[in-house]
């Protein structure tokens, strides 16, 4: 890992993701989970202010970027919900089968480097009637902004941690053994190539 790598990229992925529409984002999705919850690509814990102590008993964070787990720790510090964080991918968890009531994936699987099989997993240990809660950046409806997101992929993903701007998210869950029952798709405010974002609900093929 180069010094790039080490301490430049965390905090720039920090920031452009912690940005107030990109919150805003992260705000209508995230309070929806319960029970116990398995948050995929949890990097510095962005999304943990919004989960509702009420409805949430534990967090299991996993990302293979273990030095963004230093502001991960101090947010989990502010919140009243047991959470663990692990340096590791979606297969780095030791998880049976069907423990978890919520998957929470936000920002995320634009960098997985094979996302149907993470998907897979993640059904695998979802429990039957639990939800996979998802806000996501991808690829766009509009024919010269597509053309523009296959054109800067190759360039941007060593700048952005591996990041895909022209994933077909919806698809890619569908593949990935989910059915999705809810799902909204918009334009957030910023260059078009990198601000279309699907976000929803969806939950795994029985």
């Amino acid at each position: 890992m180069n010094i790039y790598q080490q301490y430049v990229l965390p905090k720039m992925i920090d920031m452009a993701c912690g940005t107030g529409q990109v919150m805003k984002a992260r705000a209508k999705i995230v309070p929806q989970a319960t029970g116990e919850v398995l948050e995929i690509g949890i990097g510095s814990g962005l999304n943990l202010e919004f989960y509702d102590a009420s409805q949430v008993t534990s967090i299991i964070g996993i990302d293979p970027a273990a030095q963004m787990q230093t502001l991960a720790y101090k947010r989990a510090e502010q919140i009243d919900i047991p959470v663990e964080t692990i340096a590791a991918d979606i297969y780095g968890i030791d998880a049976e089968r069907a423990r978890f009531d919520t998957i929470v994936m936000t920002f995320t699987l634009c960098s997985i480097e094979d996302p149907i099989p993470a998907l897979k997993e993640m059904a695998r240990v979802l429990k039957p009637q639990g939800r996979l809660l998802f806000c996501e950046h991808g690829l766009a409806p509009d024919a010269s902004v597509e053309r523009w997101q296959r054109r800067l992929t190759p360039l941007w993903k060593p700048m952005a941690g591996g990041c895909h701007l022209d994933r077909d998210i919806a698809a890619l869950i569908t593949a990935g053994g989910f059915s999705i029952e809810d799902l909204n798709k918009e334009y957030l405010p910023g260059p078009k190539p990198m601000s279309y974002v699907y976000s929803g609900s969806a939950k795994k093929k029985l």
